[in-house]
């Protein structure tokens, strides 16, 4: 956890629960999106991964991580929890939990990096029209989705999967736990694989294929239905967050447009934190968007659209890990040194699989070219910009929906600590680069649509973002990378064994 001395803001305030897959975090925010200095709270956890594709968290230790960052960020409040107006929570996408009548958990927290249900997400695809369900959800049948999962379930554990008599996201769990009722959002439901976009309900014909009903689901609810009246215990525990509002979580990447100012399609936001994603907001009508992106919401008036990679900061972390590298600073100036593709490599960066654009679940990491010659250093490089290629193949399809004139906004762990893979992701896509001066992005998103939600502020596109660095491309560069990318789509064809996506 950290602290550090409070600042001035101006109230009212309201309380950010963020929670991911790898931490969960909580902010105090006032009234203008801004954190306040040293009253914030943090917890690192990690999923558990298997041999077989596994990923997963356990549901009683993630609550508890939760509470203690609520009792971390009111202990530093001190008497300005009095302030606090409501609590908002971002929250990662793609959780599962099957539990009993009673809300007890009968399953683990399955992440989206869970690939285990492969095989079902190829069965579907025989059974149904992948497209016509892309088009109404949002989403392809892809082992990070509801579909798939669940028919996974009701074939590998049958007995689990009868016992069930609720399936939700850990927003569900934590809600049950909290106020003794559970409601879905829609941000969180649309990337449930589950949610006809446009009705804003169920799909009957994909429920059915996923062998539940809607009565093993929870009600759907939006921003304008909080929950209030903690449960007594935890009344008396969190006296200042008793009787405010708790907002419906929405996804961790919607809020993380949101707090980054990428509100419009003229601003696209770029995440690159454990995994990342490219993303655009609006408020047109859901309809088809290109195959290789998904469409999410932000809430009922608001949609999302972009495309998530399970590859981000977590190849870089394998790097450092397995190839004994220096500490980061080192690692930084080492990488930095080196010439664009000056190593040869070429890498495919899936040590977690793969979902956007290919959406392949055989999609495993690869590295070819290697030599005696190459040092650590080099393969951390090539698997930097083998990332920064998989970005690439987002911005082409995510191109046609942006305005014509947009920026490139990015923000994300990942980022913050390295200029160098900043200025190879600018490079890589030929565009500006601005990072945000946002470091919690997707705790701002939420707080900003609390506020929101409140009332307090009535029109984000009016609240600025704020602008940090920008990265220039060089033309240079940008030839010698569009080179490196054909290399890596040719090995991915080969790999992966699927016709290519797109013309390269």
């Amino acid at each position: 956890m950290t602290a550090g001395r409070p600042t001035r803001a101006e109230p009212p305030l309201i309380l950010a629960l963020d929670v991911g897959t790898s931490s969960a975090r909580a902010l105090l925010f006032d009234r203008r999106g801004r954190a306040l200095r040293g009253i914030q709270a943090r917890v690192s956890y990690a999923p558990r991964t298997t041999p077989d594709g596994g990923s997963e968290l356990d549901p009683q230790r993630l609550f508890a991580a939760v509470c203690r960052v609520l009792d971390g960020c009111l202990r530093r409040a001190g008497a300005r929890a009095t302030e606090i107006r409501g609590v908002a929570t971002s929250m990662f996408w793609h959780s599962l939990i099957g539990m009993d009548a009673s809300g007890k958990p009968l399953t683990p927290c399955y992440t989206w990096a869970d690939l285990r249900s492969d095989g079902a997400a190829r069965e579907l695809r025989q059974k149904l029209d992948e497209s016509a369900v892309h088009a109404r959800t949002g989403c392809p049948l892809h082992p990070t989705f509801f579909p798939a999962r669940l028919r996974w379930l009701a074939t590998q554990h049958p007995e689990t999967f009868t016992r069930t008599q609720a399936w939700g996201g850990f927003w569900e769990y934590l809600a049950l736990r909290l106020f003794g009722s559970r409601t879905c959002s829609l941000s969180m439901a649309s990337a449930s694989g589950l949610l006809d976009q446009a009705g804003c309900a169920w799909d009957a014909e994909v429920l059915a294929i996923s062998m539940i009903d809607e009565r093993r689901l929870s009600p759907l609810a939006d921003l304008d239905s909080p929950l209030r009246e903690l449960r007594t215990a935890f009344a008396r525990r969190w006296p200042p967050l008793a009787r405010v509002p708790w907002f419906p979580a929405v996804g961790d990447g919607a809020c993380a447009n949101i707090g980054s100012g990428c509100v419009s399609p003229e601003r696209l936001a770029l995440t690159l934190g454990t995994s990342g994603a490219m993303r655009i907001v609006t408020e047109a009508e859901p309809g088809t968007v290109p195959w290789g992106l998904w469409r999410y919401r932000v809430d009922r008036r608001r949609s999302v659209v972009g495309g998530a990679l399970s590859e981000g900061g977590n190849v870089v972390a394998w790097c450092r890990e397995t190839l004994n590298l220096p500490g980061p600073r080192a690692a930084e100036r080492a990488i930095a040194r080196l010439a664009a593709d000056g190593h040869g490599l070429t890498v495919l960066p899936f040590f977690a699989g793969e979902r956007s654009p290919g959406w392949s679940g055989k999609a495993r990491a690869a590295i070819l070219g290697l030599s005696l010659s190459h040092r650590p250093a080099h393969i951390m490089r090539a698997a930097m910009e083998a990332v920064a290629y998989r970005f690439a193949l987002l911005y082409d399809l995510l191109g046609g929906l942006a305005a014509q004139r947009h920026e490139i906004v990015a923000s994300g762990g990942a980022l913050a600590g390295s200029p160098a893979w900043c200025q190879i992701l600018s490079d890589v896509l030929g565009r500006p680069i601005t990072l945000s001066p946002q470091a919690e992005a997707s705790s701002r998103g939420a707080a900003l649509l609390g506020l929101e939600a409140l009332g307090v502020i009535p029109n984000l596109r009016a609240l600025p973002g704020g602008r940090g660095r920008t990265f220039t491309p060089h033309p240079r560069r940008h030839a010698e990378y569009g080179e490196a990318r054909k290399r890596q789509y040719s090995l991915y064809d080969q790999i992966c064994r699927i016709a290519p996506l797109l013309t390269y």
